[in-house]
């Protein structure tokens, strides 16, 4: 006789769905965005193509900060406010190249 011991741990349930996919979407749109805009102000802030290669590091090393915070780059739940935080950067980033080219 065999006996099957049911599984007792808990199981992690991820929500599916549109507003999931959306959230994931819009996170991918955003940390590539990003990393374009601080590209250009890197070139516009020190006027060379070294600033551009900054402002890419400075990039990678946001998203690997994000990657530590979440454990993932797109993990299957992103938290909106990390989705609104990443919102409010990309303006700040745009507000600050029209400034530079103004």
């Amino acid at each position: 006789m065999t006996y099957y011991q049911a599984d007792s741990t808990p199981s992690k349930a991820v929500a599916t769905g549109k507003g999931t996919d959306v959230k994931t979407f819009a996170t991918a749109v955003l940390l590539t965005f990003g990393t374009g805009l601080l590209m250009m102000v890197g070139n516009g802030l020190l006027d060379s193509f070294f600033g551009a290669i900054l402002g890419l590091v400075a990039a990678i090393f946001g998203i690997v900060f994000w990657k530590n915070k979440l454990g993932k780059v797109f993990p299957a739940e992103v938290p909106a406010k990390g989705l609104v935080l990443l919102a409010v950067v990309n303006v700040v980033l745009v507000i600050g190249l029209i400034l530079m080219v103004g």
